[in-house]
């Protein structure tokens, strides 16, 4: 596509806001439940373009596992659409009410964004859950997906097309942009068409999204995430969230990274560890650590951490191990090495809790469990945009309320100042 033929497809995207934002809750719900409902009846197209993206890449490639759609992950996508759909509407609520000394009566209450574009890698289930959102709270999604999932995408797009059509809404409601490079440039200049970008994927793509863009941007940021097991924790129980943060799915921002464990559990330290090695996941810890489980754990996956291991986001069945003196060594390590994602703290001690909640700096802080909750959908969201690391506009996983923007509507009796 040329520049030109860029520009006319956000201009024609930016034309559609209107009629979106138009749409009664009625209309809404029901598009919702058609879509989800379309889901299952086109799932086996769908799971056949999703096949051929696959093939494509290699199973051992971290961006796999979220690339993989089955049936029971459609289902789930499907029932999420439908638990969207019948969520309150974000839009046209009153957020502050007051009568002036001029007499004039204020009234700021919520509106869609307007044209939100999305630039994301490899998560065909982002697709969904981004036009969900965006017709729920009244705005034009403008979508760019990798070139990993570009038949998965494809198939999706067609889906959603088919239903707002149906529904007597423009296709371009919800517009999937070619999956190449210079679509991305296109959005990221897109001023006065697009209203936000907001960027889904690795740490290299959310940087050059915000590097480059010239449209604002809400950022989703990496998952470097911490657990912080305390000397009052309870060891057995303590083994079991270690081994859920880690294991349940390595290749998405909520899996842990980085053990801190404090001295006094040392003698702890393989049973903490013990249900990692049933799963082969590398372990890349300290001298202390390596001094205990030595032995224990299976040698050919524990190695000598590097200072590059601490602070880094492995997307995969690695962790990084350290063994720290005090609940403030913790402290001191996640602010050097965190992200502001996702940090949790294992502990029987209030007090320790209390402080790790309110020291740590992240969007979403734990006491007593596993960081694999950060999420829209555990959130009661029933899906999420994504996860924000940043402290402007919306932070933590993203649902509806962080789609909508506000406008003050004024109300005088031919008033002047």
């Amino acid at each position: 596509m040329t520049s030109s033929s860029y520009s006319e497809l956000f201009a024609h995207a930016k034309s559609v806001a209107g009629q979106v934002a138009r749409l009664s809750e009625t209309a809404r719900i029901s598009l919702l439940e058609q879509l989800s409902a379309a889901i299952g009846s086109e799932s086996e197209t769908i799971l056949t373009a999703n096949q051929a993206d696959l093939a494509r890449m290699d199973p051992a490639d971290p961006k796999y596992d979220r690339l993989l759609l089955n049936s029971a992950r459609l289902a789930a996508i499907s029932a999420d659409i439908a638990h969207v759909a019948q969520l309150r509407s974000p839009l046209n609520l009153v957020l502050e009410e007051r009568t002036v000394s001029s007499g004039l009566r204020l009234k700021r209450v919520s509106v869609p964004i307007g044209v939100v574009g999305m630039v994301y890698e490899s998560r065909p289930n982002v697709t969904l859950d981004v036009a969900a959102l965006c017709l729920k709270s009244g705005n034009v999604a403008v979508l760019k997906g990798g070139s990993d999932a570009a038949d998965t995408n494809a198939a999706l797009a067609k889906v959603i097309g088919d239903v707002l059509e149906r529904n007597g809404v423009d296709r371009g409601a919800v517009t999937m942009l070619p999956p190449e490079r210079e679509a991305t440039q296109a959005l990221l200049t897109a001023v006065g068409l697009v209203d936000v970008v907001i960027p889904r994927g690795s740490q290299a793509l959310i940087d050059a999204v915000r590097r480059e863009s010239r449209v604002p941007v809400i950022e989703t940021g990496a998952g470097i995430v911490h657990c912080y097991v305390d000397g009052s924790a309870e060891v057995a129980a303590s083994a079991q969230v270690v081994f859920n943060a880690k294991t349940r799915r390595v290749g998405v921002c909520n899996a842990l990274d980085c053990l801190l464990v404090h001295a006094s559990l040392s003698e702890s330290l393989p049973e903490l560890v013990a249900p990692l090695a049933s799963k082969q996941v590398s372990l890349y810890v300290d001298e202390p650590s390596m001094r205990v489980l030595t032995g224990s754990y299976p040698a050919d996956v524990l190695f000598s951490a590097m200072p590059e291991h601490y602070g880094t986001e492995f997307l995969s069945h690695k962790m990084a191990i350290r063994m720290v003196d005090s609940l403030d060594q913790a402290l001191d390590h996640i602010r050097l090495h965190g992200s502001g994602h996702s940090e949790s703290i294992l502990t029987s001690d209030e007090h320790h809790a209390e402080r790790f909640l309110n020291e740590v700096d992240a969007a979403a802080v734990y006491v007593n469990a596993s960081t694999a909750f950060t999420d829209g959908g555990e959130f009661g969201m029933g899906a999420e945009i994504g996860i924000s690391t940043q402290k402007l506009h919306a932070r933590g996983p993203m649902g509806l309320a962080a789609l909508t923007s506000s406008k003050w509507i004024v109300r005088g009796d031919y008033s002047v100042r």
